[in-house]
């Protein structure tokens, strides 16, 4: 059900920002793509058999000027957008996602960054006995993450336009069950884009000075919860409960810098712990002691990029206290918050060691 609430969140967050907009021009854009799986574990080598292959289609509204943030981000778009992958591995098989996503540009509106975020499918998951080999997907639904960089032209003859450049794409269920040691891969792609319209008409109204931003300190609450499980299969999903108390500081438009505490209570450490106590006998060093300890506690600094209601967090934290030594002692945490009001908000994230996904949190919080 992660993926489901990952969703479901990302398209009530899109149908927010597209609600009471002014009719926008739109367009549409097809992909085709080739690479290679990135070998981010020895683990996954036996999946790497050929390079990946795929298409992806999108539709897309640009933005007009008609709310603060177009122009503050130079007239982003946004859209929604359907891919598939070939893996050329018969334990992976094929992927398919559905995700909605923002366009970004640069250089003259001649660079274009896209992120994306989706739900996600896959052909072949992992069956303890019809596929033990794809330890890649543990889930049939998980979710995606997709970047493209491409250089972009539109409208060079009669609407068609070209673009080009380099795709990652990046499928995971976020360890909701194992085994999910996720795939990675980074492609070159070739696309043409048609606009069903006219070039855009840009409203350029003068932004707020950077003085209307300004705030004292903030204190946030945040509880973030889930479930998750174990590095073996089977251990069984446990739920989780992450309590972040931090405070940030805006400063200005965009941006804001966080400092702060979290305390991890996640449940799935004490299965992991009592398989470790009897899988190992006391003199190995994997041994643990059945009453360790499984809570954890961490120190962050982070970041929040604020577009609209939507804001990116980012956050690098180092534990404090973790007496069982389990993954990396840093933690990295990124994801999407919508403030339901001024000073309430809900989102999801993913904590992970060096990219080795833990978790997918989904949070309310309070900003004081």
């Amino acid at each position: 059900m992660k993926p489901i609430l990952c969703i479901s969140f990302f398209f009530f967050c899109f149908s927010s920002f597209s609600q009471n907009q002014e009719k926008a021009n739109t367009y549409f854009d097809v992909h085709f793509f080739r690479g290679n799986i990135y070998k981010h574990k020895d683990e996954v080598s036996h999946l790497i058999s050929g390079h990946p292959n795929g298409f992806l289609l999108s539709y897309n509204w640009k933005t007009n000027g008609n709310k603060e943030w177009h122009q503050a981000y130079n007239y982003p778009d946004y859209g929604i957008s359907f891919h598939y992958i070939d893996f050329k591995n018969n334990y992976l098989g094929h992927n398919f996602a559905l995700g909605i996503h923002y366009n970004f540009y640069f250089l003259k509106r001649n660079l274009m960054f896209r992120v994306s975020q989706g739900i996600g499918m896959t052909s072949h998951p992992y069956d303890k006995e019809t596929n033990n080999k794809n330890i890649a997907f543990g889930t049939k639904l998980m979710d995606n993450t997709y970047f493209l960089l491409q250089y972009k032209k539109e409208n060079i003859i009669e609407g068609v336009g070209l673009q080009t450049g380099f795709l990652l794409d990046h499928f995971s269920n976020g360890r909701i069950k194992s085994p999910n040691i996720g795939l990675n891969t980074i492609a070159f792609n070739f696309g043409i884009n048609y606009n069903f319209a006219e070039q855009q008409e840009i409203k350029r109204d003068s932004l707020p000075s950077k003085s209307n931003f300004v705030e004292p300190i903030r204190y946030n609450i945040a509880l973030r919860t889930g479930v998750s499980e174990g590095p073996i299969p089977d251990l069984g999903q446990r739920q989780f409960f992450h309590l972040g108390l931090y405070v940030d500081k805006r400063l200005g438009r965009k941006s804001a810098l966080q400092a702060g505490t979290d305390i991890f209570f996640s449940q799935y450490l004490k299965d992991y712990i009592q398989f470790v106590s009897v899988a190992f006998p006391k003199d190995h060093k994997n041994y643990t002691d059945p009453n360790t300890d499984y809570k954890r506690i961490g120190l962050f600094v982070g970041h929040e990029l604020f577009i609209n209601k939507l804001s990116i967090e980012t956050q690098l934290g180092y534990y404090v206290y973790k007496p069982f030594h389990y993954e990396d002692n840093i933690y990295q945490r990124v994801g999407l918050k919508y403030y339901l009001y001024k000073n309430c908000f809900t989102g999801i994230g993913l904590k992970t060691h060096r990219g080795r996904a833990e978790a997918v949190e989904a949070t309310l919080g309070i900003r004081l």
